[in-house]
């Protein structure tokens, strides 16, 4: 397979054999020389079975330093509630009207909250914010009556966290253009997350 120069030259620049410890992987992130800021990601796997509802690790957390990108929020509800929801900095806030405009197609933002009366409103919506991940759900918070709340944590950092069907968690923690501190707070934010969600039913190592 080929490789390019910058490619070739960050992957001489650690061992795959070794494991390194927090700030010695943030220090070798540095070395990575693209033109853009780049997304530093964190990949959990865990010894759990996701086959079974009670070894399921799922929740969310909000990150001391955000994640580093502007996050749009939309938010279903009623009457009073989108001047609520407008107010706490919601960039979108309706209902009906945004539902029929998101089976036509639009997709402009990046995390949805909406108040309980509005679910059966937007079921419809499940096959296209399902896959994407921006279905709310009450469990991540998203479904709420809080909406200053809600709306405050998504634009302040708040990520979900949740292991896909090969016992993995994938998650965003910053850019690289954070610097060292603020990425290492930002992960142990995560790690103490998910360690907190440990399923009482896992019985293995929990964090491989």
């Amino acid at each position: 397979m080929f490789r390019g120069k910058k490619y070739k030259k960050v992957a001489e620049a650690f061992d795959r054999n070794k494991a390194y410890g927090l700030s010695e992987a943030i220090e070798i992130l540095k070395k990575s020389e693209v033109k853009f800021d780049q997304t530093v990601e964190v990949h959990f796997n865990l010894g759990v079975d996701p086959k079974h509802s009670d070894q399921v690790v799922r929740g969310t957390v909000v990150l001391p330093h955000g994640t580093g990108r502007q996050v749009r929020v939309l938010v279903f509800c009623k009457d009073n509630n989108i001047e609520v929801a407008k107010n706490a900095g919601a960039d979108y806030a309706g209902g009906a009207d945004l539902v029929q405009k998101i089976q036509e197609g639009w997709l402009e933002f990046d995390s949805v909250v909406a108040t309980p009366d509005m679910m059966g409103t937007i079921g419809r919506l499940g096959r296209v914010l399902g896959p994407k991940g921006l279905m709310p759900n009450p469990k991540a918070g998203t479904v709420t009556m809080d909406l200053g709340k809600a709306v405050k944590e998504a634009k302040a950092g708040k990520i979900e966290y949740r292991l896909d069907k090969t016992n993995i968690i994938h998650c965003p923690i910053g850019k690289a253009s954070f610097g060292a501190e603020k990425l290492e707070e930002n992960f142990k934010a995560l790690l103490g997350a998910i360690v907190k969600a440990k399923p009482a039913a896992a019985k293995r190592q929990y964090i491989r």
